[in-house]
């Protein structure tokens, strides 16, 4: 028996590959294709060499042929997308392999399929409706920068003259003027090196506490708190679909959803599962996170046996209610930034207007 040449390239290559992410369109291109291939009675290896071949990605086509390489060694589909955990995740690696259990890949692929694109759709949705708040934010700090960079200082001069003492409004204008005429570059530098040790922290050490504050805030806590409901319950009912233990479909949901304090529940539901006690009673020991309304249908899907069909009923309703919010997000949010980059400018604007109208009231 020979031993098998490890390619040092290659697994460079891999670990390289394995750090950088590959669209979600990729992934789903992937379980949509190989099921209608495996349905037509391709076996796994071409499946997966003839998608190689489609795929426009030369990362993804890489990862693709050492798919099909595995494969090809008697190795399953499950196994080779291990390999590379930052592309494929729990949830789409343990659907795979409850497929490949039950013999039933094609339904498994397409439940994978079904939940990526309703998750890729509701991901894009909200990118969207945070787009044009974005874009105002961006456009009001421009807009100030320009004017205390570039108009403010022409003015300044006019206050040199005069004998009255300027409000202090005024004061912090020519202030903040001053600073960014003078150190203009190494304020832009701070601000970008602020703005990225903030996300670092509330990606990292503050992460708890800003998701929990985003989870109590006016107009946007109802919709994180909805987006992550619907994420639950749409990945809990695919994996139960699919025939995965009821512990190990919450461990595995826990893993998917991106609010720390959903992660939390998820983990310890899936340990009060363990000790025998009901899903509805154990979603109850979390009312700030889980609506009556999901208590009440998973209490009735367990009794009828039909958890995985009201899971998926009530991924549904948090999806249009999620839909039918960011689609007058936009109109909500408007006039609010409306009246914020109209009072930064105008309080700029009548901090520098106060003394000229003093002074002329003064000549009168």
């Amino acid at each position: 028996m020979t031993e098998e040449k490890i390619n040092p390239n290659k697994n460079v290559k891999e670990m390289l590959i394995n750090l950088l992410p590959i669209p979600v369109s990729e992934k789903i291109f992937f379980a949509n294709n190989l099921r209608v291939m495996v349905k037509a009675g391709l076996s796994l290896s071409e499946a997966v060499h003839t998608l190689g071949l489609q795929t426009s990605n030369q990362r993804f086509k890489f990862v693709l042929g050492t798919i099909q390489e595995g494969i090809e060694k008697g190795q399953t589909l499950s196994e080779n997308l291990k390999k590379y955990p930052n592309i494929f995740n729990d949830f789409f690696i343990n659907v795979i392999a409850a497929g490949e259990v039950s013999g039933n890949l094609e339904k498994s692929l397409s439940e994978l399929s079904i939940q990526m694109h309703k998750d890729h759709a509701l991901t894009s949705k909200i990118k969207s409706a945070m787009t044009y708040p974005a874009v105002i934010l961006i456009a009001t700090i421009g807009i100030v920068w320009g004017v205390l960079t570039f108009v403010v200082p022409n003015i300044i001069s006019l206050f040199k003259d005069m004998t009255i003492e300027l409000p202090i409004t005024t004061r912090m204008v020519i202030a903040i003027s001053e600073i960014l005429t003078q150190y203009g570059t190494l304020v832009g530098i701070g601000l970008v090196i602020f703005v990225a040790i903030f996300f670092y922290l509330i990606k990292h050490q503050l992460r708890r506490i800003w998701h929990n504050f985003l989870l109590h805030m006016p107009v946007i806590g109802p919709i994180v708190k909805k987006i992550n409901l619907a994420r639950f319950a749409r990945t809990l009912s695919s994996l139960l679909e699919t025939d995965v233990p009821v512990v190990n479909s919450f461990e595995i949901t826990a893993t998917v959803l991106n609010n720390v304090l959903y992660k939390e529940a998820a983990s310890k539901i899936a340990e009060e599962l363990k000790k025998g006690v009901a899903i509805a009673d154990t979603l109850s020991f979390y009312p700030k996170l889980f609506s009556p309304l999901v208590v009440q249908m998973v209490s009735v899907g367990e009794k009828s046996g039909t958890s995985d069909e009201l899971l998926r009923e009530l991924a549904i309703f948090y999806e249009t209610e999620v839909d039918t919010v960011t689609s007058s997000l936009s109109s909500i949010i408007e006039p609010l930034l409306i009246l914020f980059l109209g009072g930064v400018v105008g309080g700029i604007a009548l901090a520098i207007m106060t003394p000229i109208f003093t002074l002329s009231q003064q000549q009168y």
